[in-house]
């Protein structure tokens, strides 16, 4: 039997791969879940037991986390990255990352075909065919939800017919849970009006309005590497229990519009506290510690490196160049960023740095000009305007 690698989470369209794969078009299955902060030990147990039961002949969970961070999340933080000002890019990110897992696996394996079950209508279907493409190019991709426009009652009806049991009622809203948020799709992320409600989001508020949690976020070269007085091994374990300390509040939740792939506007609901508390933390730091035109030509690539990732570009050795300045432009981005947790909310009330650049000794901003005398602002302001003076006076009475 030929092998072939299923891209498997354990739902309705990846348990159906697993039989029409092996049973309509005899393949061995491979079935592989890429962990990217989603699952826990436990969860990994019953999907594995579910694959089992499928017939597939193995099942292998990577856990690609720290990877994911390495890789990826990192240069988000960096960016501080957010989809049209919104959206931290939490599938989009982890999806790169899965498809580049399963086809390193597709090759240790010497597999001769690669499948997943996306549908045709979204833009994960691109983010995994790109990857493969590149990086498994005579390997046959095979998509038998998209290729068979398949509705969920035909699926349904076909593990039914093969005795397959599971759970078949359909969940009110779709979630996506990972490292760098979890996003959350339902009956009102399709229209342009509505907003989710309280109980669409996998985790609830758990505090009083008046609750607060005071925390100290300590940065070094860019990377958050410590919370209070806990430090840890991996950056992805900090934001992890930072995601723990701010879920309770409610805090980072919103609904992010935007192209889609395949060419149409879509919307999705996301719940993403560490990752928004980090980003604007990060941000506040970077402000303090970074110039001007570092500041300024880093939001000029931090967009387009969202942008090319979202559209599952993650391969463009562009990428490669913007990380490479992403990294070099962190080397005084540390310190301690003060943030105050409240429900729904957060507030970053400032910041302690070694490199922090608004240093009293140089000025005070609408206050003391200590480096600087009132005459060199003159000849500044006067050499500064002088092009545009000779514009306007050439030109004043032909306009």
């Amino acid at each position: 039997m030929k092998k072939i690698v299923l891209a498997y989470s354990g739902g309705l369209d990846t348990s159906f791969c697993a039989i029409y794969l092996s049973k309509k078009l005899g393949y061995e299955i491979h079935a592989v879940t890429v962990n990217t902060g989603g699952f826990t030990a436990d969860e990994i147990k019953d999907i594995e037991k579910r694959a089992l039961a499928l017939g597939v002949h193995s099942y292998t969970c990577i856990d690609a986390v720290e990877t994911y961070y390495d890789s990826c999340v990192k240069y988000l933080i960096f960016g501080n990255v957010l989809k049209n000002n919104t959206y931290p890019l939490s599938v989009s990110a982890e999806r790169t990352i899965q498809a580049k897992s399963i086809a390193d696996y597709v090759k240790k394996i010497n597999a001769e075909a690669i499948a997943h079950g996306s549908t045709g209508a979204g833009n994960d279907q691109v983010r995994f065919d790109v990857i493969f493409n590149i990086l498994c190019p005579n390997i046959e991709i095979i998509t038998p939800i998209r290729d068979l426009k398949l509705s969920r009652e035909a699926e349904i009806e076909f593990l039914k017919e093969n005795k397959v049991e599971m759970n078949f009622e359909k969940a009110l809203y779709s979630i996506n849970k990972g490292l760098w948020g979890t996003s959350v799709g339902g009956k009102e992320t399709l229209t342009s009006n509505l907003n989710l409600p309280e109980t669409a989001f996998p985790s609830q508020l758990q505090k009083k309005e008046t609750d607060k949690t005071e925390v100290v976020l300590h940065f070094k070269k860019g990377e958050l590497i410590a919370i209070d007085d806990s430090t840890f091994s991996h950056p992805s374990k900090a934001i992890s229990y930072l995601e723990s300390l701010a879920t309770p509040f409610a805090i980072g939740r919103d609904i992010h519009v935007g192209d889609a792939i395949v060419g149409i506007k879509g919307r999705v609901g996301f719940e993403a506290a560490a990752a928004i508390i980090i980003l604007k933390a990060h941000h506040l730091l970077e402000k303090h510690t970074l110039s001007k035109f570092q500041l300024n030509l880093k939001n000029q690539l931090a967009d387009c490196y969202g942008s090319w990732l979202h559209e599952g570009l993650f391969l463009d050795p562009a990428l490669r160049d913007i990380e490479t300045f992403f990294e070099s432009s962190q080397k005084t981005v540390n310190g301690k960023v003060n943030v105050t947790l409240l429900p729904y909310r957060f507030v970053l009330n400032g910041i302690e740095s070694e490199n922090d650049l608004m240093a009293s000794k140089f000025g005070s901003y609408g206050e003391m000009n200590l480096g600087w005398s009132g005459e060199d602002v003159k000849g500044y302001s006067k050499i500064i305007s002088n092009s545009l003076a000779i514009y306007h006076q050439v030109n004043e009475s032909k306009l």
